[in-house]
């Protein structure tokens, strides 16, 4: 197994950063203001988020690069090994919300952990994924997003984007709702079975891959005229992303648990959202669509897994 090089994932994880900003800016028109900070405890970040743009209601592209002597809980409770080791975390990690109900929300994150201990191998792997929710539905954006993730993971294994499909249907799921957050796309984590090299190439290929998944439906629906109906039901179905995001995220619990900056762990959240008591949409309506016909995993694009 390959060693580590960490400084290789940082220079990465910096490039990714930038050509996620360059793209969206292009199709927005605004800026992103960049916000440096620093952790009292090990490390800092670089976040940067556009507000009030022409399409992007609110959008932060975060890179963080934070260390410490001591794990936190949520990492410690599914790999015990971890405990009394030192610890890096870096990553980019990004969600867009636009302005208009047609265009669905995004998020993606790329990171990089490594646990060390003196006399002991390093702990290490890489983790990620993206996942696409949508207000109203479109199968060929659905078709688009999911065949985009397939073309990254399939010259690596072809077992990959099926597995990794199904666990970002199983992570990103309301269970207090019984219901996905959205139409799902790709989650792994504790990747590191390839070895370090072909690990992070890997992770690269996801990585470059979400904006070539949201871009193009990003600029298709930015400008479709909507209602208010459909922008009040837009801000309903929000809630569900803060449910998720403060009651089943760990990528939220680790950041709050190592003592990181909270206004950009929180950056995620859509600046405005509506809970709506007992909600029951019209059985033909759009939004009810959206639940029968998009939210329920299924297949998006075919897929046949052949042998190694």
């Amino acid at each position: 197994m390959s060693t580590p090089n960490k400084q290789a994932v940082i220079d990465y994880l910096l490039n990714l950063q930038n050509n996620i900003c360059e793209a969206l800016q292009n199709i927005d028109g605004g800026k992103f203001i960049e916000d440096t900070w620093q952790r009292d405890e090990g490390g800092g970040g670089k976040s940067r988020v556009l507000a009030g743009g022409h399409v992007i209601e609110k959008g932060g592209v975060n890179f963080s690069h934070v260390f410490g002597d001591k794990m936190p809980a949520s990492a410690t409770a599914h790999r015990p090994e971890l405990a009394g080791r030192n610890f890096e975390a870096m990553g980019v990690s990004l969600v867009i919300h636009p302005n208009n109900p047609h265009a669905p929300t995004s998020h993606m994150n790329v990171r990089f952990f490594i646990a060390e201990k003196e006399g002991e191998a390093p702990v290490w792997w890489f983790g990620g994924g993206y996942d696409l929710t949508p207000y109203y539905g479109d199968k060929k954006d659905c078709v688009h997003w999911h065949q985009t993730a397939k073309d990254a993971c399939d010259p690596f294994d072809q077992s990959y984007y099926p597995r990794f499909k199904k666990w970002c249907d199983d992570y990103f799921y309301l269970k207090h709702r019984d219901e996905a957050r959205g139409i799902g796309g790709l989650f792994f984590d504790d990747f590191n079975e390839l070895g370090f090299d072909k690990s992070f190439l890997f992770l690269q290929s996801i990585g470059d891959s979400y904006i070539h998944a949201y871009a193009p439906i990003l600029d298709n629906k930015k400008d479709i005229p909507y209602t208010d109906k459909e922008r009040n039901f837009q801000l309903y179905r929000r809630g569900r992303y803060v449910e998720f995001n403060l009651v089943f995220d760990r990528g939220t619990l680790f950041g709050l648990q190592t003592g990181g900056r909270t206004e950009s762990i929180l950056m995620s959240l859509p600046p405005l959202v509506r809970w709506e008591y007992n909600y029951q949409p019209d059985e033909n309506s759009a939004e009810n669509i959206l639940a029968r016909d998009f939210l329920p995993a299924q297949e998006w694009v075919p897929t046949e897994v052949t042998e190694q």
